[in-house]
């Protein structure tokens, strides 16, 4: 139990932060965080649904009438920092030795070919400085200060979304701008309006909001669209407070009590606040140049569409066991389509009619699985929780334990994993919303080691939007192509 100040309680007012919540938190520095308990992975036919060839065509051709008349939304966060893309870049300018060099020799005459190039170029050449001339040398120091730094592009500071991705015949997009074209594509409303929501870092902001100025009527005349789009930061209060070594509140030089970004689990309260029936969720650096980018907007309708399929029959159940009433043969039904299509887990049969009301009293999400072929993403797994109930849950790695054979055979076995494709619906029957921190699992969180004015802490981060947020969420897996994958992570994605 921490024993905060009066000056700490005000600090904690001023910033919106719960003081139960913070000392709910920081107790997990104390006790740590357990292992997921895997029960087995996910495979075709066991928790991972294939459909039939037959079952795509209906779904893409009734995705029209399925989705009119619905609020579509585009959910993305993209505050991730594009720092992490250039790590090799940034390791030569801070160690020049063979190693280093061999690997910015690569990266140097690769540059011709990004999208990004003409912009360097014209950043080095308003410097009378030939980027030409500078890679034909091996200048990996210049080139490279132009790129990362406020000398030229600045692209080590910026977020991933503003960067220049794909070159056209007509001009480059960014990461930001293909979002749009896809939302385009498959989130179209019926009156011809495409929404989109980011998480963005505040610091970045104005960098989104000036893109956007630039390129709306581009696209919007493009694709004969009306785009609504906004933007949310991570809330204050939902940054974690960090500890010392020792597990006592971390204070910074003037004494206050030191918060930290919770990571992207903080996200479920900015995926909470949006109103919409079909919400897609899709990270920012995961989009395609036009001539690649069909299986990802089929893939993407035929998720949404069964989604819409499921959650119909869903409520339909749920009416009729709120009515009550019924038959134990009636029951068994509708607990065979929870157990079928929903892949809900029940502890004993039958279920009882308050069972099911509470199994399809949830949000529910389709989250596209692809087969593994060594790329990294967190993989689907039956977890049976701390109360002994057990569910298909995304599991990160980081939360398996490396020390347990059984556990670790497990992950061996996992055949797919998810590369954060995500289609959700939280609207209730009633036209109301689930209160998303609701179905989140506290338990999933972990701690990491980090540091701060040159001194180590502990950092506690929430429980992962697509993990432990979405915990308790009706979660259905289903296997889409490898070709709906493509991350950008460092510079040879581009």
């Amino acid at each position: 139990m921490i024993t905060f100040t009066s000056q700490d309680q005000a600090f904690l007012r001023r910033r919106g932060s719960n003081e139960t919540a913070v000392q709910q938190q920081f107790h997990y520095f104390e006790t740590g965080f357990d292992f997921a308990d895997l029960q087995c992975a996910a495979t075709i036919g066991n928790g991972i649904t294939k459909l039939t060839e037959d079952e795509c065509k209906t779904l893409i051709t009734n995705y029209p009438v399925l989705t009119a008349g619905k609020q579509l939304l585009k959910f993305v966060p993209a505050s991730g920092a594009a720092s992490r893309m250039f790590k090799e870049a940034y390791s030569y300018l801070e160690k020049d030795d063979a190693t280093t060099r061999a690997t910015a020799v690569k990266q140097l005459h690769q540059l011709p070919h990004l999208a990004l190039y003409d912009d360097l170029k014209a950043s080095m050449a308003q410097d009378g400085l030939s980027l030409d001339t500078e890679i034909q040398n091996d200048n990996y120091k210049i080139v490279f200060e132009y790129l990362l730094t406020e000398k030229g592009l600045n692209y080590g500071n910026k977020p991933k979304g503003v960067l220049k991705f794909h070159r056209y015949a007509d001009g480059c997009r960014t990461a930001f701008e293909e979002h749009l074209v896809e939302a385009a594509l498959y989130a179209r409303q019926s009156d011809g309006t495409c929404r989109l929501h980011f998480t963005v870092s505040p610091q970045h902001i104005p960098l989104f909001t000036q893109l956007l100025d630039t390129i709306k009527d581009k696209y919007e005349q493009k694709f004969g669209v009306k785009y609504i789009i906004d933007f949310s930061t991570q809330e204050p209060q939902t940054d974690t407070l960090a500890a010392t070594e020792d597990n006592q509140p971390f204070r910074d030089a003037d004494g206050n009590l030191l918060f930290r970004p919770g990571g992207h689990g903080a996200l479920i309260e900015n995926l909470g606040r949006q109103r919409a029936d079909i919400v897609f969720v899709k990270n920012i650096d995961n989009v395609f140049a036009d001539d690649t980018v069909d299986d990802t907007v089929t893939c993407k309708k035929l998720l949404a569409a069964y989604l819409i399929t499921l959650q119909q029959q869903l409520f339909a159940n749920l009416d009729r066991l709120r009515k009550g009433n019924l038959s134990q043969q009636e029951l068994t039904d509708i607990q065979k389509f929870a157990e079928e299509k929903l892949y809900i887990r029940f502890n004993h049969k039958p279920a009882t009619a308050q069972e099911l009301i509470d199994k399809f009293s949830r949000p529910i999400r389709v989250c596209g699985m692809v087969k593994n072929e060594g790329e990294p993403g967190g993989g689907p797994y039956l977890v049976k929780d701390s109360k002994g109930e057990c569910s298909w849950q995304i599991v990160e790695s980081s939360q398996i334990n490396p020390n347990d054979a059984a556990q670790k055979a497990i992950m061996l076995n996992s055949t797919h994993f998810n590369p954060v494709d995500l289609v959700c619906a939280f609207r209730k029957s009633d036209g109301g919303y689930y209160h998303l921190p609701d179905f989140v699992d506290a338990e999933t969180g972990f701690i990491s080691s980090k540091s701060h004015e040159g001194r180590p802490l502990k950092a506690m981060e929430l429980p992962g939007l697509w993990n432990g947020a979405m915990a308790r969420w009706i979660t259905v897996f289903v296997e889409v192509p490898l070709s709906t994958f493509h991350p950008v992570k460092t510079m040879k994605d581009l």
